[in-house]
């Protein structure tokens, strides 16, 4: 008898404009060892966990506007229906001009980034929450550490060592001494359990409050350590929101700043900066991101690694 996880539901997806699909999932990657992605060659391969359960999944784009997915797994179904938001399809650019070189330049070199919209909240919330206040690479260390442990293989003909992401209970579940172990302080382990413990009903936002993405991130901001970064971060994961900008972040006042006015900039300068942009925000920092001519300052203070798991 062949086992339901080895069964694939297949799509084809022709896209409404050219799509860097690769490029446009790569802000869902934890980095370079995270266990739910791998990249090998013109094949994508992530893992998920939706409201049906588990999936695995790889993307092959065909052409600059298809793209063709097969997935496996008990939320196979649910994945390819909604593979339209996952690539970025439903992305809306109308009304956005780059408005200054840096930008034009950066839009220019990658016209088929777009914003994902995953839907899945709580995969996004949980990491963003062990990314808060660290170097991103101790951040991805422990996220990998974690799923190692208690991410489930992932179903279907996926590489070796790929996990799926844990339920809620799983997560609520999870001992101190494994958050240690992982790198993680209390005070994170504490808002991403709390996370995990509402992860039910933080789910249901996304349907509850459909494009009202300010109801979404004020359900988010009422978790005890979730605030606007993290709100932010999930938006732009799981949302689709093009407009998320995660103010407070280490990294995006100094390097928009430096691209589009010259200098580093606090939260309220960023705010100011950024508003003939809205409601592309989030679009313009991940194009000067992307901008081999935007030269942040290198020099001067930077965040110290800490390791959590020798405290």
């Amino acid at each position: 008898m062949v086992s339901a996880s080895q069964v694939s539901l297949t799509r084809e997806l022709r896209l409404p404009a050219p799509i860097n699909v690769a490029l446009t999932l790569s802000m869902l990657r934890k980095g370079k060892g995270d266990p739910t992605t791998r990249h090998d060659g013109n094949h994508l391969w992530r893992t998920s966990r939706m409201p049906s359960g588990p999936v695995t999944y790889v993307l092959r784009q065909l052409e600059p506007a298809l793209v063709r997915a097969e997935a496996w797994g008990a939320g196979a179904g649910e994945l390819i229906d909604g593979l339209p938001g996952l690539v970025g399809a439903e992305d809306d650019l109308s009304g956005f001009e780059p408005g200054h070189p840096i930008l034009a330049d950066a839009f220019r070199r990658h016209a088929g980034l777009r914003i994902p919209r995953t839907g899945r909240i709580l995969e996004a919330l949980i990491a963003a929450v062990i990314e808060q206040r660290v170097v991103g690479l101790d951040a991805f260390a422990a996220w990998r550490r974690l799923l190692v442990r208690f991410g489930e293989p992932a179903p279907g003909p996926a590489p070796a060592g790929m996990r799926v992401f844990p339920t809620a209970e799983q997560w609520a579940a999870i001992p101190s001494w494994h958050w240690h172990r992982a790198g993680v302080d209390p005070q994170r382990a504490r808002t991403a359990q709390a996370c995990a413990r509402v992860g039910h009903q933080v789910e249901r936002l996304a349907t509850t409050h459909a494009g009202d993405h300010a109801a979404v991130y004020r359900g988010l901001r009422s978790i005890p350590g979730v605030g606007v970064w993290t709100a932010a971060e999930v938006g732009g994961r799981a949302l689709g929101d093009a407009d998320a900008v995660p103010f407070g972040d280490y990294h995006v006042g100094k390097d928009v700043g430096a691209a589009l006015v010259g200098r580093p900039l606090d939260d309220a300068d960023l705010a100011e900066t950024l508003e003939p942009w809205r409601p592309h925000r989030l679009r313009v920092i991940q194009l000067v991101r992307l901008s081999p001519l935007a030269t942040p300052e290198r020099r001067g203070p930077r965040m110290p690694r800490v390791d959590h798991r020798r405290i």
